[in-house]
């Protein structure tokens, strides 16, 4: 696996999981907000299967010397 989920990209999906799995842990929003863990976890590892599937890439290209 080539990490293809870059930067800011990366700090979104992690935020965004985090908040959505606090408000499902809390019961602010329905059972739904449990899917928070996807976000998290492309985040963390820095791996987006559907990012593969279509070629897409938000890491920078690394320049050769």
């Amino acid at each position: 696996m080539k990490a293809n989920v870059g930067g800011v990209d990366r700090v979104l999906r992690i935020v965004a999981g985090l908040v959505l799995l606090g408000l499902a842990a809390t019961g602010t929003i329905g059972w739904w907000g449990w899917l928070g863990i996807v976000p998290l976890a492309t985040g963390l590892v820095g791996w987006c299967p559907p990012y593969a599937i279509f070629g897409i890439s938000t890491c920078k290209m690394k320049a050769r010397a």
